[in-house]
């Protein structure tokens, strides 16, 4: 039975021009061969949550990586590591956080037991012998964004009644907190505390 082409298209072209795309034709497909790769990439769109933690557009990720040919395709390893900005979760102040993480990434080869019995969703594919290292650096590097960065682990947070930061408040700071079923008597009482007293009118002796 003929493969339908329908079924497994070919990948689109990748980009020389880009940072993230690597050629990997000095490796020859010879299992064994490696090389080092000491690179930085722009990210090509802000990575995270705004507002919360990310990484943004345009900013640099350090990749330090080694290449190694295996006998199904180019098995890239290393770290990444970026700068992310955002704001604390706690106390609302500015945080800027490093994020690095550990890559470990096989790209097949085409016609290769790996790349005949995987999606390409699963793994990565070479195509004319260049690996695109972005969609890999940025699936990982999501993940590692803390979801409630903190400026500080000990963050003491915001007072909840007034909204200042408890780092900048007295010791001893609170909020004198009243019974609401005796709101209204202080109310009244506080009203009536107010009033001045009437001078006197009665009949004089």
């Amino acid at each position: 039975m003929s493969e339908n082409p329908a079924q497994n298209p070919r990948p689109a072209q990748l980009d020389d021009r880009s940072p993230w795309v690597v050629d990997t034709r000095e490796l020859g497909r010879r299992a064994g061969l490696s090389r080092e790769l000491h690179r930085s990439a722009p990210v090509p769109t802000a990575l995270g949550v705004p507002g919360v933690l990310e990484i943004r557009e345009g900013e640099p990720v350090e990749l330090d990586l080694m290449l190694e040919s295996v006998v199904e395709g180019v098995l890239v390893t290393g770290t990444a590591t970026a700068v992310a900005a955002g704001e604390c979760s706690r106390c609302l102040d500015p945080v800027t956080e490093q994020i690095e993480v550990d890559l470990t990434e096989l790209f097949a080869y085409p016609g290769s037991a790996t790349e005949e019995t995987t999606d390409e969703d699963e793994i990565p594919r070479l195509v004319d012998d260049r690996i695109d290292l972005e969609p890999t650096v940025r699936d990982a590097v999501v993940l590692a964004l803390p979801l409630a960065p903190l400026c500080r682990e000990d963050c003491p947070g915001l007072c909840v009644e007034c909204g200042v930061k408890w780092a900048d408040l007295e010791p001893g700071h609170g909020h004198e907190k009243i019974d609401p079923r005796w709101a209204a008597l202080v109310e009244r009482f506080d009203e009536n505390a107010g009033e001045k007293p009437a001078h006197g009118s009665g009949e004089q002796a």
